[in-house]
């Protein structure tokens, strides 16, 4: 194990009595995008919940550039290096966006707070004309930049994105996958789910391919696109199909 990674050894986990991630091993290395593909269900936000400490593991290890994570909490988590992007955008809706990026900035000192909202608006520069809105008056690509924004704040070492994508416009999609690639190149290694595939082995160089709870491929991106039956077996095992009829086309 490279002392510059996030490493999960054997993780197995079950959700309401039932199985679902089974000896799972994964690297993620700094300053770099890895993908995690599979169908709905197949286990990927179960991974990353039990990473950042959200779930429990029935076994395995987590470890963070040589740091155990597994049992410990996700406020410990984050501290150690590791931030979590939920699916679905959630911000505080009853909070202006000033409030949300300050109520992830509550970990550092004063004086560090700001200078980290500060540099998280540099990420997003349109949340400075939106900072005393209300959260939940936000479109869902500014809501989103939020949350990117808050798992900046904690100056992690690699961050966890569970769906970038999802219900937003492709010009919000295209101006994300820019911000993450910077991101990326700041040496933050960015564990990235997400629902349209030819995105994710665009932006990424290693993918990963869960099915039903298993890890079936791990590999570089170019690897997988000249074997796409690999990923279509891991769709199809489910009775899922790719998101977005160009996926089926494009792989």
């Amino acid at each position: 194990m490279a002392e510059s990674e996030l490493a999960v050894h054997n993780l197995s986990v079950a959700r309401g009595g039932r199985p679902v991630l089974r000896d799972v091993s994964i690297n993620v290395p700094r300053g770099e995008i890895t993908a995690l593909l599979g169908a709905n269900g197949a286990g990927k936000s179960t991974l990353v919940l039990t990473i950042a400490g959200v779930l429990p593991a029935l076994r395995g290890s987590v470890s963070c550039e040589g740091v155990q994570l597994l049992g410990q909490p996700p406020d410990a988590v984050r501290r150690h290096g590791v931030a979590l992007v939920l699916e679905g955008h959630p911000v505080l809706t009853g909070l202006s966006v000033r409030d949300n990026l300050a109520a992830a900035a509550m970990m550092h000192a004063r004086r560090d707070a700001e200078r980290e909202i500060e540099a998280a608006l540099e990420i997003f520069p349109e949340l400075r004309n939106r900072l005393s809105t209300a959260a939940q008056n936000l479109s869902g690509g500014q809501k989103q930049m939020v949350v990117i924004a808050q798992g900046m704040i904690a100056r992690p070492r690699y961050l966890l994105i569970d769906e970038l994508s999802f219900g937003l416009a492709p010009s919000i999609v295209s101006r994300l996958a820019e911000t993450i690639q910077v991101i990326a190149q700041r040496g933050i290694g960015i564990l990235l789910i997400e629902q349209f595939t030819t995105l994710a082995l665009a932006l990424a160089k290693t993918a990963l391919v869960l099915e039903r709870g298993e890890l079936v491929f791990s590999g570089s991106c170019e690897e997988l696109r000249n074997n796409p039956e690999i990923l279509h077996g891991a769709y199809l095992a489910t009775g899922k199909k790719l998101a977005g009829s160009e996926m089926a086309q494009e792989l």
